[in-house]
């Protein structure tokens, strides 16, 4: 019996994930992708499997990505210089014809030719298809310290949603196929507009009803003061943590998304570290999980 031990241990494995299994049977997930998961080789192998395996099981993977640091390559090689203003890309004509290049192109088809060659069914989208995500123009305003009328900052072509049209989604899902979707919107003018995905990600796990929405980013998931990782959040403790400081950074909009999906009807919201090989299932189909949930 000895000889059989690491074979029932892995037994053991695939029945912790069966009420997993069994409760996601049929369900949405969102998973935005992003951080290094997108530029490991082996994460990105890893990453494509992991989603086959939820399509096989019967679970309705969406994907929505970044790309941010692929559009600043292109930007550089291309002699443009990447402004940012409070962290926001500021888009240019020229700038979103690269955004939409490397989003909806490069990046995209890149990520559904893993999936495919890994034996699912993909299908690149932008939030032009179908009138998926349609968009409307961001403003910024920033505070004087003199105490005079705040400055609006035109950041050009970076946008925020209006609405999510789910039936294209809807129509692949019900063909077995694999969303894999780019934060690009459109407005009611035809103007493409340049979005953040974590917020993309959290609009359309809403529009879909889904039962999950995962973040994948570059850090085990949101920490406490002390810096331990915290398993579970509630909602209503987000923004108290961003007023604190607590929260910071990339996670805010991440942190943000969740809360906004939790409030149209998300059963959950998960963020977890990219850089762990297969960290959607661990996080989705194991007991203990691996990074922070927020319910």
């Amino acid at each position: 019996m000895e000889h059989l031990r690491p074979l029932i241990e892995r037994a053991h494995i695939l029945l912790e994930s069966l009420p997993y299994i069994r409760a996601f049977y049929g369900k949405t997930i969102v998973v935005k992708y992003g951080g290094h998961a997108m530029v490991d080789e082996g994460l990105k192998e890893s990453f494509a499997r992991d989603v086959v395996l939820m399509k096989y099981i019967g679970m309705h993977p969406v994907v929505v990505h970044g790309g941010g640091p692929q559009i600043g390559d292109i930007m550089e090689k291309m002699g443009k210089t990447p402004r940012f203003v409070d962290g926001l890309r500021v888009t240019d004509d020229e700038t979103m014809d690269i955004v939409e290049m490397v989003l909806g192109g490069k990046v995209n088809k890149e990520i559904v030719a893993l999936i495919n060659k890994h034996g699912g069914q993909a299908v690149g989208l932008t939030g032009k298809d179908g009138g998926l995500i349609t968009a409307k123009k961001m403003m910024v305003s920033r505070g004087s310290p003199t105490g005079e009328a705040p400055e609006i900052i035109d950041l050009g072509h970076v946008g925020e949603i209006a609405h999510v049209n789910p039936q294209v989604i809807g129509t692949l899902k019900g063909g077995d196929f694999i969303p894999v979707i780019a934060p690009v919107g459109v407005d009611e003018d035809g103007v493409a507009y340049n979005m953040n995905a974590d917020y993309v990600a959290g609009k359309v796990a809403a529009a879909l009803g889904a039962e999950r929405v995962v973040f994948m980013t570059d850090v085990e998931g949101i920490r406490d003061e002390k810096g331990v990782l915290v398993s579970s959040l509630f909602r209503g403790e987000v923004e108290a943590l961003i007023e604190r400081g607590i929260i910071q950074g990339g996670m805010i909009p991440k942190a943000r998304a969740s809360v906004e999906a939790l409030e149209e009807g998300v059963g959950k919201a998960h963020i977890v570290d990219g850089r762990v090989p297969h960290a959607i299932l661990l996080e989705l189909f194991t007991d203990r999980g691996i990074g922070t949930e927020i319910v």
